[in-house]
């Protein structure tokens, strides 16, 4: 997802490797991914254009599941402010439901024969307007509801890993009573070890798996020195969604994989899945095998939204 939200919104050495291979679908099984997911950031410009032409296009490439970023109307002010900053470096201003109601997008993704099991939101407004969430989720037909990346100032220390896990916890607590789960994606920070200890296993060990989903992004992941396919191996269970993309070489952030400038630097190494050097069908048979339930495409900045989504596709239907 393009770093400048990630950074103004604040939703907020590897360690593994070596997983072994697991095979991919054979001809005549249950395909790998029944229902294909999009991350909506892929193409903003696409749906700020003509929403409902955008939608028809997703729908036909053959996607069935969209998960959508932030700001909504009911997001703090905080959140609308930092969008708008954000936007002046950016090539499009929608967000949300893209200029719609909630009730109005969902009648717009049943139309086209969509679904929306998953949104990212920052972390303030789900820690002050909650009901309001939980609402807006109830309409869109969404499970899982929460954060891109953790704010860098809660994320210094592995302390600050285990209050936040605390905080997941509580949040997730909350949400439970209205039958959703609140959604952690790490961006690929907390993957090196700190004194011995890998930040980001403090977390996952520390967050009560009945209330918090986790969701990886394959190319953070191993831009963070970490193999995709051996952390879903570690912790089977614990991942529910998934974000593929592919890697052109293998490259590694030049610090901790923290800051925006690390992100960006990186930028121009994304491709579609099945075009770089990751073994994204290995990954897939992996993610399936530790019960991931949502696989999503996202290419952050893509040249071509609708060649990579077409690329994208076709790849993962092969699997």
């Amino acid at each position: 997802m393009l770093t400048n939200r990630r950074t103004f919104l604040q939703l907020g050495g590897g360690a593994l490797v070596g997983a072994c291979a697991l095979p991919v679908a054979h001809a005549g099984s249950q395909p790998a991914i029944p229902r294909l997911g999009l991350q909506l950031f892929t193409v903003p410009t696409l749906l700020e254009k003509d929403l409902e032409a955008g939608l028809r296009q997703i729908a036909q490439i053959g996607y069935r599941e969209l998960e959508l970023y932030g700001p909504y109307p009911f997001s703090v002010p905080s959140a609308h402010e930092r969008w708008r900053t954000v936007t002046a470096m950016l090539n499009f201003t929608q967000s949300g439901y893209f200029g719609r109601t909630a009730q109005q997008f969902r009648a717009l993704l049943d139309r086209n024969g969509l679904s929306s099991p998953s949104m990212h939101i920052d972390l303030e407004t789900l820690q002050q307007k909650l009901d309001a969430t939980v609402e807006a989720a109830h309409v869109l037909g969404q499970r899982h509801v929460g954060i891109a990346s953790l704010p860098e100032e809660r994320r210094r220390t592995p302390d600050d890993y285990r209050r936040a896990a605390d905080d997941f916890n509580e949040l997730g607590a909350r949400m439970a009573k209205s039958g959703l789960r609140f959604l952690y994606h790490n961006h690929g920070y907390g993957l090196a070890p700190v004194n011995g200890q890998v930040p980001l296993r403090l977390l996952i060990e520390r967050i009560d798996p009945s209330v918090v989903s986790l969701e990886m992004d394959v190319f953070w992941t191993a831009a963070g020195g970490t193999e995709p396919a051996a952390l879903l191996d570690a912790y089977p269970g614990r991942y529910k969604l998934i974000h593929l993309k592919d890697m052109k070489e293998r490259v590694r952030f030049d610090g901790d994989g923290g800051s925006p400038s690390q992100w960006v630097k990186l930028f121009p190494y994304m491709t579609d899945a099945g075009q770089g050097v990751l073994d994204v069908a290995n990954i897939v048979a992996h993610a399936r095998k530790a019960g991931v339930e949502h696989f999503i495409v996202e290419h952050d900045q893509a040249a071509d939204p609708l060649g990579a989504l077409r690329a994208n596709q076709k790849f993962l239907a092969s699997l």
